[in-house]
């Protein structure tokens, strides 16, 4: 009868009226608009990256997509028309018995989907826009890259998966399907961690005047450097960007004296050294993968590099202690008193308390099977009977010193 009498009482109500009543009447108190009118996340991520079209567009700077020959897609739907119509395939594929050739299926998906599939994950990683601005391209030629771990172990690079540094400090073997005579350029490098300029890049390896894929024949101009991601930064970028020559270029200004140790003289813009070079360069590949801090940085920098590592922490602040008063109430006493005490005297307070019952050759005593069960004098402060109860329950900061 009361629920038949609110729906009378709201039934004229504007609908955001009458959402706020029965909100207030549940209990329930929402702060901002109610969700019939409030924006969704998907319209307010819209609003938030708005751009103005007439500004902000993307060039293409890539080779044109290829498309699959007619006789080949025709192939392709043949044989998915034959599989559809085959009931023994059906019913493998209910029973989840049906193998799949995965190669064959890498092979087409090469062929049909990697280019626009890998161009979006580079899109989402920020990869063009920290590398080429307002450009992109579509990675018609295939990289397979891989670091050689150990034997017969492989690191595979994809787009963005995660590679520890320890599994990249050699060059890696790249791959790919190249015409005879023609020229290429591979250029790995890092749009994170820039630490002399934070709008430049660091460039990891460069090489020229490639022929056809043969990397061994290329003109080194930059020596391979490991990843070198700092301790408490998170994840670098390491991008490979693959370029198709239409003749052969002089790189003698980029070329660096081997080992290049200097960080300072690995200063790089893709941006600019395409600009330089746009008349004559494509980006046909793409391949880029993720790293952060392992052990063996901290050793690199120092041996290798003869630098200090740097480290990327937080500073906390001091936490605050109010000044003293003459007389603190409702304060524990010795907690009260710790408080304005050196924290390693107190430290060492505990320490000396704890070793005067440890024998280096006598046994511990065992501890009370229960502990609770025993009772405390009757002169025993209350700050004092805590302290010894939680000694006994084994409790406390006196527990933690080994």
């Amino acid at each position: 009868m009361a629920n038949r009498g609110f729906q009378i009482f709201t039934k004229d109500f504007l609908p955001s009226m009458k959402i706020r009543v029965e909100q207030i009447r549940n209990g329930h108190h929402i702060r901002g608009k109610p969700p019939m009118i409030a924006r969704t996340l998907k319209q307010r991520l819209e609003s938030l990256n708005e751009t103005d079209p007439t500004v902000s567009f993307q060039v293409n700077i890539g080779f044109a997509v290829p498309k699959p020959s007619k006789k080949v897609t025709e192939t392709w739907y043949t044989e998915r028309k034959v599989r559809k119509s085959n009931p023994e395939i059906e019913k493998q594929a209910r029973n989840r018995s049906l193998s799949v050739d995965l190669n064959r299926v890498k092979e087409i998906w090469l062929k049909t989907c990697s280019m626009f599939h890998n161009r979006k994950i580079a899109k989402h990683y920020g990869v063009f826009k920290d590398l080429f601005g307002d450009a992109y391209f579509s990675p018609v030629v295939p990289l397979e890259i891989n670091y050689e771990v150990k034997d017969n172990v492989l690191a595979s690079v994809y787009t963005g998966n995660v590679i520890k540094p320890n599994e990249a400090c050699k060059s890696p073997i790249v791959k790919y399907d190249a015409r005879s005579d023609s020229l290429w350029t591979l250029v790995m490098s890092t749009p994170d961690g820039n630490m002399q300029n934070s709008n430049n890049e660091y460039c990891h390896w460069f090489l020229g005047n490639i022929p056809e894929n043969k990397l061994e024949q290329a003109d080194e101009i930059i020596d391979y450097l490991r990843p070198i991601p700092p301790r408490g930064v998170g994840y670098y970028r390491y991008i490979f960007v693959l370029y198709k020559q239409n003749e052969r270029l002089d790189y003698t200004d980029y070329k660096k004296t081997q080992p290049c140790l200097r960080l300072k003289d690995r200063d790089w813009n893709t941006l600019e050294f395409y600009r330089k070079y746009q008349d004559h360069l494509t980006p046909a590949g793409l391949a880029f993968y993720q790293s952060d801090w392992d052990p063996t940085v901290t050793q690199f920098y120092h041996s290798m590099l003869e630098t200090k590592e740097p480290i990327f922490q937080y500073d906390f602040p001091k936490p605050y202690v109010k000044p003293q008063t003459w007389f603190p109430v409702k304060e524990a006493f010795n907690l009260y008193l710790d408080r304005y005490r050196d924290p390693k005297e107190i430290t060492k307070e505990f320490l000396l308390k704890k070793l005067k019952n440890v024998h280096p050759f006598k046994e511990a005593k065992p501890p009370l099977k229960y502990p609770n069960a025993y009772a405390f004098g009757k002169d025993v402060p209350s700050w004092l009977r805590l302290e010894l109860k939680k000694e006994r329950m084994g409790w406390g900061r006196v527990n933690d010193i080994k």
